[in-house]
């Protein structure tokens, strides 16, 4: 269509008004982040915040979530319920307008909640436009409340169907098929936000239903970050008890409560994750900042006391920082704030500058009086924090070499790095590629112009057991930070990536899948900002080549590869099937003959020449990537020490567990 076309046909007709929730199933990406797993279980997340924050208001203490043999779910509190007389201004039940009506809730009206979570009015109502089918349940005033929608749309007026003296609210809703690319609720992965969820409001009991495996679990941790401080722990090994502090104190817009949890361990790497009223800040924020400058200065001014009260153990002229304090801490920060400011990559970073002062002064007070009470456990603390200030200067010299001038400078960057011609960093990406061979192959099928490849020799260094200035003495980790360019430890600056993407590209085997899991054990502990931001992918190599005649055809997997078999029969119905005849060996990949159908199983990446790997894996346009992310951050934490950790029988335990799920495993 030419210009002038387009002029003609853009009128006021041109303006389309997207009534009620249209606008959510027309672009529900917008609303939920995507249309993937993580939007679906997000639908449930939404429901249970809404009941999470009638818990926070002092009045629900039961919440159960069903999993329905029919695909939907409910989730059932003893709240107040949702108000069903008719809106004042709309003149039709409250109930049908919270249900129907963007930015329409409580969470509005302080006199209502004095904090909440969720999408601040949007959540529920977004829930209700992407499913296929909802009903709402109320019991309040004396009777029992419903109201049905389909897509979004009421089906009749709230009616009454029963009388009782119970109150709550009961929301049943079944994810719309055609807009989601799955239906599917995984138990695992609901389990974990609801467990995460009772550890940070210890005054609810939070019940979890599956009713299409006949499971159930019941989560309630009366010692609330305690408990779930002990949980992130329970295969570490731990130096100190758990370290509590609480406070509260009053900010322009209200009370801010302050709820901290802490203790050390052997690692050397630190878990710490950070929550405002409930919401996960990946990204941290001004409650993260005052929590580490508080402890920072409380303990150093406590290790300067206890060197000079004790003239034979001195510090050696070793400054302690805020990088010594981090290592193996476990930390659990929790604040409650009435009106928070989000900010940053994913709108999960606290920007309210009075809670740093609040955090700030509320560790200062109380762990002060705990380590004057628990002189065994601040000596642990402080000896810890000089060995790691010790190993900190023995590797200032490897840091110094992995250093850059500048983003741009490419000579000292390593020798096997075939760079790209490009230097923006948002058009640009580097492949992490396992094996000399497979990195020869990637250097001659990809696009100079803006991919870089990086072979990598055999396994990287397991960093979950190792300190840094060990870590930096592998020739493969001091590459990657080299290649990448972002520094480590205190100097790392993600804005400094010299790649808008890293994708890790490794065969689809065994050793393929632990080298995976060695390199982002690596970016989990000292480069997670660049998951934060959505650097980080996995590449997807074809399992499977199938050919029949002049045609080739790839399959991921043996689903996929079962699946093209079956379209090449349909398309050509006169080609024989015979058995399956796969002879596979050692040193060639498995072929067989299904009828005219030749199959070869690719055992690694360097048994693909230049043209297969770009069509299959690097071409932009056919390629499937994987991006990381760090949805769940608990659960994240807790894989990567039970996998990569000290402790063997964890580890044998999670095998025998997820044998079974091996093939379709997630990390």
């Amino acid at each position: 269509m030419s210009n002038d076309e387009l002029k003609k046909t853009y009128d006021a007709d041109s303006i389309k008004v997207l009534e009620g929730l249209e606008a959510v199933r027309k672009r529900p990406a917008m609303y939920i982040g995507d249309l993937s797993d993580r939007g679906l279980h997000h639908l449930i997340n939404e429901v249970v915040d809404n009941s999470i924050d009638e818990a926070l208001a002092g009045f629900c203490d039961t919440i159960t979530v069903t999993l329905h043999r029919d695909g939907g779910c409910s989730v059932e509190d003893n709240g107040r319920g949702i108000p069903t007389a008719p809106h004042p201004v709309k003149k039709i039940s409250t109930l049908e307008v919270v249900m129907c009506t963007l930015h329409a809730g409580g969470k509005f009206d302080k006199g209502s909640y004095a904090v909440s979570g969720g999408l601040h009015g949007v959540g529920v109502s977004c829930v209700n436009a992407l499913s296929r089918k909802t009903i709402v349940t109320v019991k309040r005033d004396g009777h029992i409340y419903q109201q049905e929608y389909m897509r979004g749309n009421p089906q009749y007026d709230t009616k009454v169907i029963g009388d009782t003296k119970e109150t709550g609210t009961k929301t049943y809703f079944l994810p719309d098929e055609d807009l989601f690319n799955t239906i599917i609720f995984k138990f695992n992965r609901v389990s974990e936000r609801l467990r995460e969820l009772s550890f940070l409001n210890n005054y609810v009991r939070i019940n979890l239903i599956d009713e299409r495996e006949d499971l159930s679990e019941s989560y309630h941790y009366q010692e609330g970050l305690k408990d779930f401080v002990n949980y992130i722990d329970k295969n570490h090994d731990v130096l100190t008890n758990p370290i509590q502090v609480a406070g509260e104190s009053e900010m322009s817009d209200g009370l801010v409560m302050v709820e901290i949890c802490f203790r050390y361990t052997k690692n050397y790497s630190e878990s710490l994750l950070s929550f405002v009223n409930n919401i996960n800040t990946i990204e941290g924020g001004t409650h993260v900042t005052g929590f580490r400058s508080a402890l920072t200065r409380t303990l150093n001014a406590y290790a300067n006391n206890l060197m000079q009260s004790n003239a034979k153990k001195k510090k050696k002229d070793i400054a302690l920082t805020g990088e010594d304090f981090k290592e193996g801490l476990t930390a659990i920060i929790s604040v409650k704030v009435p009106e928070p400011q989000f900010e940053g990559q994913t709108k999960t970073k606290l920007g309210n500058s009075e809670v740093e002062g609040i955090v700030r002064q509320v560790v200062n007070e109380k762990l002060v009086q705990y380590l004057d009470s628990n002189p065994k456990d601040a000596k642990a603390i402080i000896e810890k924090a000089v060995i790691a200030a010790e190993a900190r200067a023995a590797a200032r010299k490897s840091r110094d070499l992995i250093r850059r001038k500048n983003a741009l400078e490419t000579s000292t960057l390593p020798g096997k790095l075939a760079d790209c011609s490009i230097r923006s960093p948002e058009q640009t990406e580097v492949y992490l590629v396992e094996g000399d061979s497979a990195g020869g192959s990637a250097k001659q099928g990809r696009d100079r112009s803006f991919q870089a490849i990086l072979p990598l020799r055999g396994k990287v260094l397991n960093v979950q057991k190792a300190r840094p200035s060990k870590m930096l003495e592998n020739e493969e980790i001091r590459t990657i930070f080299t290649a990448l360019g972002t520094g480590f430890g205190e100097t790392f600056d993600v804005e400094k990536c010299r790649y808008g993407k890293i994708i890790l590209m490794a065969d689809a085997d065994v050793d393929g899948s632990h080298i995976r899991t060695l390199l982002l054990t690596l970016f989990f502990n000292h480069m997670q900002e660049l998951i934060h931001n959505g650097m980080l992918y996995i590449a997807q190599p074809p399992l499977y080549k199938l050919k029949k005649g002049k045609q080739e055809y790839y399959a991921y997997n043996e689903e996929e590869r079962e699946h093209i078999i079956a379209r090449i029969r349909k398309e050509d119905p006169k080609a024989k099937m015979l058995e399956h005849n796969e002879d596979e060996t050692e040193d060639s990949p498995a072929t067989g003959k299904v009828g005219n159908i030749t199959i070869s199983r690719f055992k690694g990446l360097g048994e693909m020449n230049p043209d297969q790997l770009w069509d299959t894996t690097m071409n932009p346009e056919t390629r499937t990537l994987l991006r990381v992310t760090l949805e769940d951050a608990v659960a994240a934490a807790m894989v990567f020490q039970t996998l990569m950790g000290d402790k063997v029988e964890p580890r044998r335990e999670f095998i025998e567990q997820n044998a079974q799920y091996v093939v379709n495993l997630d990390v």
